[in-house]
Protein backbone atom coordinates (compact mmCIF):
# COMPACT_ATOMS: atom_id res chain seq x y z
CA UNK A 1 0.00 0.00 0.00
CA UNK A 2 1.34 3.20 -0.82
CA UNK A 3 0.44 7.04 0.47
CA UNK A 4 0.08 9.22 -2.75
CA UNK A 5 0.16 12.90 -2.43
CA UNK A 6 -1.90 15.43 -4.36
CA UNK A 7 -2.13 19.55 -4.70
CA UNK A 8 -4.83 21.61 -5.57
CA UNK A 9 -1.75 24.23 -6.82
CA UNK A 10 1.71 23.14 -8.58
CA UNK A 11 4.18 22.95 -6.08
CA UNK A 12 6.77 25.56 -5.96
CA UNK A 13 9.50 24.92 -8.70
CA UNK A 14 12.04 25.11 -5.48
CA UNK A 15 10.60 22.06 -4.47
CA UNK A 16 10.65 20.01 -7.44
CA UNK A 17 13.95 21.45 -8.56
CA UNK A 18 15.33 20.15 -5.23
CA UNK A 19 13.57 17.00 -5.64
CA UNK A 20 15.19 16.17 -8.96
CA UNK A 21 18.04 17.17 -7.71
CA UNK A 22 17.80 14.81 -4.71
CA UNK A 23 16.60 11.80 -7.12
CA UNK A 24 19.90 12.05 -10.09
CA UNK A 25 22.35 12.18 -6.88
CA UNK A 26 20.90 9.45 -5.62
CA UNK A 27 20.85 7.42 -8.32
CA UNK A 28 24.02 8.04 -9.23
CA UNK A 29 25.34 6.68 -5.98
CA UNK A 30 22.93 3.84 -6.39
CA UNK A 31 20.99 4.37 -3.06
CA UNK A 32 17.63 3.15 -2.78
CA UNK A 33 14.32 4.83 -1.42
CA UNK A 34 14.01 2.39 1.35
CA UNK A 35 17.99 3.16 2.38
CA UNK A 36 17.65 6.64 2.25
CA UNK A 37 13.97 6.55 3.84
CA UNK A 38 15.88 4.59 6.69
CA UNK A 39 18.96 7.32 7.43
CA UNK A 40 16.17 9.97 6.97
CA UNK A 41 13.63 8.24 8.71
CA UNK A 42 11.01 8.49 6.28
CA UNK A 43 9.02 5.68 4.36
CA UNK A 44 10.07 5.03 0.89
CA UNK A 45 6.71 6.88 -0.53
CA UNK A 46 7.67 9.97 1.31
CA UNK A 47 11.24 10.16 -0.08
CA UNK A 48 9.03 9.24 -3.24
CA UNK A 49 7.00 12.43 -3.17
CA UNK A 50 9.91 14.66 -2.50
CA UNK A 51 11.34 13.77 -5.22
CA UNK A 52 8.46 14.36 -7.54
CA UNK A 53 8.51 17.90 -6.00
CA UNK A 54 4.56 17.03 -4.81
CA UNK A 55 6.38 17.49 -0.92
CA UNK A 56 9.23 19.74 0.20
CA UNK A 57 13.01 17.65 0.83
CA UNK A 58 13.26 18.82 4.66
CA UNK A 59 16.37 18.99 5.71
CA UNK A 60 16.58 15.75 7.38
CA UNK A 61 16.70 13.82 4.11
CA UNK A 62 18.96 16.96 2.62
CA UNK A 63 21.28 16.34 5.10
CA UNK A 64 20.75 12.20 5.27
CA UNK A 65 20.93 12.82 1.01
CA UNK A 66 24.32 14.45 1.25
CA UNK A 67 26.08 12.16 3.28
CA UNK A 68 24.90 8.75 2.31
CA UNK A 69 25.26 10.00 -1.90
CA UNK A 70 29.02 11.76 -1.16
CA UNK A 71 27.47 15.21 -2.46
CA UNK A 72 30.16 16.92 -0.66
CA UNK A 73 27.52 19.91 0.62
CA UNK A 74 25.70 19.92 -2.70
CA UNK A 75 22.29 18.83 -2.14
CA UNK A 76 22.76 20.26 1.89
CA UNK A 77 23.04 23.54 0.35
CA UNK A 78 19.22 23.36 -1.12
CA UNK A 79 18.36 23.70 2.59
CA UNK A 80 18.55 27.87 2.23
CA UNK A 81 16.67 27.57 -0.56
CA UNK A 82 13.43 25.76 0.69
CA UNK A 83 10.62 27.18 3.30
CA UNK A 84 10.08 25.73 6.48
CA UNK A 85 7.84 23.26 7.17
CA UNK A 86 4.69 24.05 9.36
CA UNK A 87 4.47 21.31 11.06
CA UNK A 88 6.59 19.78 13.37
CA UNK A 89 8.43 16.52 11.54
CA UNK A 90 6.41 13.48 12.88
CA UNK A 91 3.08 15.34 11.94
CA UNK A 92 3.78 16.40 8.42
CA UNK A 93 3.00 12.91 6.48
CA UNK A 94 -0.67 13.34 8.43
CA UNK A 95 -0.99 17.33 7.01
CA UNK A 96 -0.54 16.12 3.97
CA UNK A 97 -3.64 13.37 4.50
CA UNK A 98 -5.94 15.46 6.11
CA UNK A 99 -5.96 18.25 2.71
CA UNK A 100 -7.21 15.29 1.16
CA UNK A 101 -9.62 14.15 3.66
CA UNK A 102 -13.30 13.53 2.73
CA UNK A 103 -14.27 12.30 6.04
CA UNK A 104 -12.63 12.71 9.35
CA UNK A 105 -13.55 11.10 12.59
CA UNK A 106 -11.73 12.51 15.74
CA UNK A 107 -11.92 11.69 19.26
CA UNK A 108 -10.07 14.12 21.61
CA UNK A 109 -8.86 12.88 25.15
CA UNK A 110 -7.56 16.22 26.91
CA UNK A 111 -7.69 18.51 23.90
CA UNK A 112 -9.25 20.49 21.79
CA UNK A 113 -9.09 19.10 18.19
CA UNK A 114 -6.56 20.56 16.40
CA UNK A 115 -9.07 21.35 13.32
CA UNK A 116 -11.55 23.05 15.77
CA UNK A 117 -8.80 25.52 17.92
CA UNK A 118 -9.27 29.29 17.84
CA UNK A 119 -6.12 31.29 17.98
CA UNK A 120 -5.88 32.00 21.80
CA UNK A 121 -6.42 28.79 22.90
CA UNK A 122 -3.79 26.99 20.08
CA UNK A 123 -1.14 30.02 21.30
CA UNK A 124 -1.65 29.37 24.22
CA UNK A 125 -1.10 25.52 23.99
CA UNK A 126 2.16 26.13 21.65
CA UNK A 127 3.63 28.74 23.77
CA UNK A 128 3.10 26.52 26.54
CA UNK A 129 5.63 23.63 25.12
CA UNK A 130 8.59 22.39 26.82
CA UNK A 131 11.37 22.99 25.57
CA UNK A 132 10.25 26.59 25.15
CA UNK A 133 9.77 27.66 21.31
CA UNK A 134 10.85 31.22 20.51
CA UNK A 135 8.63 33.72 19.54
CA UNK A 136 9.06 33.28 15.57
CA UNK A 137 8.40 29.70 15.46
CA UNK A 138 5.21 30.05 18.22
CA UNK A 139 4.23 32.53 15.38
CA UNK A 140 4.27 30.00 12.62
CA UNK A 141 2.56 27.07 14.47
CA UNK A 142 0.14 29.14 15.74
CA UNK A 143 -0.72 30.26 12.18
CA UNK A 144 -0.47 26.94 10.67
CA UNK A 145 -2.62 25.49 13.08
CA UNK A 146 -5.45 28.00 12.57
CA UNK A 147 -5.11 27.73 8.90
CA UNK A 148 -6.11 24.19 9.14
CA UNK A 149 -10.37 25.50 9.93
CA UNK A 150 -10.30 26.07 6.44
CA UNK A 151 -10.34 22.51 5.87
CA UNK A 152 -13.97 23.09 7.88
CA UNK A 153 -15.68 25.12 4.85
CA UNK A 154 -13.79 24.49 1.66
CA UNK A 155 -15.22 22.93 -1.17
CA UNK A 156 -15.10 19.92 -1.90
CA UNK A 157 -16.99 19.36 1.44
CA UNK A 158 -15.53 17.15 3.73
CA UNK A 159 -17.55 15.54 6.45
CA UNK A 160 -15.99 15.91 10.26
CA UNK A 161 -17.24 13.68 12.74
CA UNK A 162 -15.63 15.14 16.31
CA UNK A 163 -15.94 12.85 19.75
CA UNK A 164 -14.68 15.14 22.68
CA UNK A 165 -14.06 13.74 25.97
CA UNK A 166 -15.27 16.16 28.68
CA UNK A 167 -11.74 16.68 30.01
CA UNK A 168 -10.58 18.24 26.94
CA UNK A 169 -13.71 21.03 27.23
CA UNK A 170 -12.76 21.17 30.95
CA UNK A 171 -9.23 21.99 30.45
CA UNK A 172 -7.19 25.26 31.98
CA UNK A 173 -6.59 26.42 28.71
CA UNK A 174 -10.07 26.32 27.34
CA UNK A 175 -11.62 29.80 27.34
CA UNK A 176 -15.88 30.79 27.02
CA UNK A 177 -14.82 32.27 23.32
CA UNK A 178 -13.74 28.64 22.40
CA UNK A 179 -16.31 26.72 23.82
CA UNK A 180 -18.94 28.96 21.97
CA UNK A 181 -16.80 28.71 18.75
CA UNK A 182 -17.59 25.42 19.04
CA UNK A 183 -21.36 25.71 18.92
CA UNK A 184 -20.86 27.74 16.04
CA UNK A 185 -19.03 25.50 13.92
CA UNK A 186 -20.77 22.72 15.40
CA UNK A 187 -24.11 23.79 13.25
CA UNK A 188 -22.23 23.46 10.11
CA UNK A 189 -23.64 20.83 8.36
CA UNK A 190 -21.19 18.74 7.50
CA UNK A 191 -19.47 18.86 11.24
CA UNK A 192 -20.85 16.41 13.95
CA UNK A 193 -19.72 17.30 17.59
CA UNK A 194 -20.24 15.06 20.51
CA UNK A 195 -19.71 15.31 24.25
CA UNK A 196 -18.12 12.14 26.16
CA UNK A 197 -18.80 13.24 30.01
CA UNK A 198 -16.86 11.89 32.22
CA UNK A 199 -19.75 9.25 34.05
CA UNK A 200 -19.88 7.77 30.25
CA UNK A 201 -16.35 6.72 29.68
CA UNK A 202 -15.83 3.42 28.59
CA UNK A 203 -12.35 1.88 28.85
CA UNK A 204 -11.97 2.06 25.24
CA UNK A 205 -11.92 5.96 25.63
CA UNK A 206 -9.30 6.32 27.91
CA UNK A 207 -7.09 4.45 25.93
CA UNK A 208 -5.85 7.76 23.90
CA UNK A 209 -7.09 10.32 21.45
CA UNK A 210 -7.28 8.83 17.60
CA UNK A 211 -8.13 10.17 14.23
CA UNK A 212 -9.70 8.58 10.88
CA UNK A 213 -9.35 9.59 7.75
CA UNK A 214 -10.79 8.55 4.27
CA UNK A 215 -9.50 9.62 1.00
CA UNK A 216 -11.72 10.54 -2.11
CA UNK A 217 -10.14 7.31 -3.44
CA UNK A 218 -11.27 5.65 -0.32
CA UNK A 219 -8.16 5.13 1.28
CA UNK A 220 -8.41 4.95 5.25
CA UNK A 221 -6.26 5.67 7.53
CA UNK A 222 -5.98 5.69 11.20
CA UNK A 223 -3.21 8.39 12.95
CA UNK A 224 -2.74 9.07 16.85
CA UNK A 225 -0.28 11.38 18.14
CA UNK A 226 1.78 12.03 21.47
CA UNK A 227 4.23 14.28 22.54
CA UNK A 228 7.30 12.51 20.95
CA UNK A 229 5.84 10.38 18.45
CA UNK A 230 3.40 9.97 16.33
CA UNK A 231 1.84 7.06 14.51
CA UNK A 232 -0.02 6.94 11.00
CA UNK A 233 -0.89 3.50 9.63
CA UNK A 234 -2.46 2.26 7.03
CA UNK A 235 -2.84 -1.36 7.69
CA UNK A 236 -6.44 -2.75 7.55
CA UNK A 237 -6.72 -4.39 10.74
CA UNK A 238 -5.35 -1.34 12.54
CA UNK A 239 -7.73 1.19 10.60
CA UNK A 240 -10.89 -1.07 11.35
CA UNK A 241 -9.63 -1.38 15.41
CA UNK A 242 -9.47 2.41 15.62
CA UNK A 243 -13.05 2.75 13.62
CA UNK A 244 -14.62 0.12 16.02
CA UNK A 245 -13.10 1.80 18.97
CA UNK A 246 -14.55 5.27 17.73
CA UNK A 247 -17.59 3.53 17.42
CA UNK A 248 -18.12 2.22 20.99
CA UNK A 249 -17.28 5.89 22.34
CA UNK A 250 -19.90 7.47 20.08
CA UNK A 251 -22.09 5.36 20.65
CA UNK A 252 -21.74 6.16 24.19
CA UNK A 253 -21.57 10.05 24.07
CA UNK A 254 -24.78 12.51 24.07
CA UNK A 255 -25.88 12.94 20.69
CA UNK A 256 -25.06 16.39 18.90
CA UNK A 257 -28.28 18.05 19.78
CA UNK A 258 -27.55 16.48 23.93
CA UNK A 259 -23.90 18.39 23.38
CA UNK A 260 -24.96 21.53 22.59
CA UNK A 261 -26.78 21.88 25.67
CA UNK A 262 -23.35 20.50 27.57
CA UNK A 263 -21.42 23.02 26.06
CA UNK A 264 -23.65 25.86 26.82
CA UNK A 265 -23.82 25.05 30.40
CA UNK A 266 -19.85 24.85 30.19
CA UNK A 267 -19.49 28.40 29.05
CA UNK A 268 -21.95 29.73 31.00
CA UNK A 269 -20.11 28.58 34.13
CA UNK A 270 -16.97 30.73 32.84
Amino acid sequence: MSVQYHSVTPSPINWRYSGNQLKRWRIKANVSREELGAAANYSPDTIKSMEQGVRMPTPRVLDAADELCRAEGLLSAAKDYLQKEKFPARSQDYMGLEREAAIIGWYELVLIPGLLQMNAYARRLIGDHYPPLDEETVNERVEARTERRELLSRKPLVVCNFVLYEAALRGPHVDKEQLLDLLEVGQMSTVSIQVLPFDRAVPAALLGPMVLLETRDHERFAFDEGQFASNLSFDPAVVSSQAERLSMIRAVALSPAESVRSIERMAEEL
